[in-house]
């Protein structure tokens, strides 16, 4: 028998958009899944909604804002499968997907495996073939936009959007870390399950469409608290001496830059998430949800 397949995807007030993805799951010809939609800060129940499309489809409501952590691992706790595939739900999956990143676990090592991304807008362009690491000053790295291989290849961090973990990896090595609440958090699980002596690979093969920061929005202050925030957090973890040569370029450089592009730009909303993202990441103030 094909092994249990727990697809896991995290909705917040967005309902039509999760109902896109539920009907492209619906099409998937994989015999054995098992499929959970967490609502996050789910004011009344949608699960006849969902199961109208999906009438297995297990809905976990959440009264509070977890985050994409906190969603998703909630969904995690209650997965049943030996497999579990975290998916955005603005994505939508093609047929043999699944199929396709089973047969990437090849051996025991490999402890996660990423398809390709592509925008839901321009099916042609890649958003996601792998990531670059995370360079040392900055505090930031790229997405690669083109595979590099026709084979499974490594990468240094698979994407939240769309992955596939084995649940024996995730109960070696822990949860997502809830702490960043949205944003980084994958990197930090990547670098997590990486120490553990596990690979990441990318799965050339296939891709899933991605819409895209439908939830926060692509350039919303939201969005830009919480990486603001989130970066100086990540970095802080990577020793004295990395943490010092980060925290002194973005304070001198990337500081001015942005405070300078945001003024300029009249955008007040902007400039106030990201004073606040500094605050909060260098001080560290107890993380979690904290609305702009």
């Amino acid at each position: 028998m094909k092994p249990l397949v727990s697809i896991i995807t995290v909705n917040y007030k967005q309902q039509a958009v999760t109902s896109e993805l539920l009907h492209s799951i619906s099409k998937l010809g994989y015999p054995n899944l098992e499929v959970i939609v967490v609502d996050n800060c789910q004011e009344g129940d949608d699960t006849l909604v969902y199961q109208s499309i999906l009438p297995r489809a297990i809905v976990l409501n959440a009264k509070e804002n977890l985050g994409f952590a906190g969603g998703n691992n909630l969904g995690i706790e209650k997965a049943k499968g030996d497999y579990l595939f975290l998916v955005n739900n603005d994505t939508e999956l093609e047929n043999g997907l699944i199929e396709s990143l089973l047969s990437r676990f090849t051996e025991p090592t490999i402890g996660a495996v990423s398809p390709v991304l592509k925008y839901f807008s321009h099916p042609d362009k890649i958003q996601f073939a792998g990531f670059t690491p995370i360079n040392s000053l900055t505090g930031r790295n790229e997405l690669l936009k083109n595979t590099q291989s026709n084979s499974p290849y490594e990468t240094p961090y698979f994407h939240g959007a769309a992955v596939m973990l084995k649940k024996e990896v995730i109960e070696k090595c822990g949860l997502m870390p809830e702490q960043f609440f949205l944003y980084y958090e994958e990197l930090e699980w990547s670098n997590i399950i990486k120490q553990s002596g596990y690979k990441l690979l990318v799965d050339p093969a296939v891709h899933v469409l991605h819409k895209e920061s439908i939830s926060t929005g692509k350039n919303s202050p939201l969005k830009l608290y919480y990486q603001t925030r989130n970066r100086l957090h990540f970095m802080r973890n990577k020793g004295k001496l990395n943490w010092f040569t980060f925290v002194s370029f973005f304070l001198l450089i990337s500081t001015p830059k942005n405070f300078l592009k945001h003024l300029l730009l009249r955008e007040w909303k902007h400039l106030n998430a990201f004073n606040k993202g500094i605050s909060d990441g260098l001080i560290q103030k107890k993380f979690g949800f904290r609305p702009i």
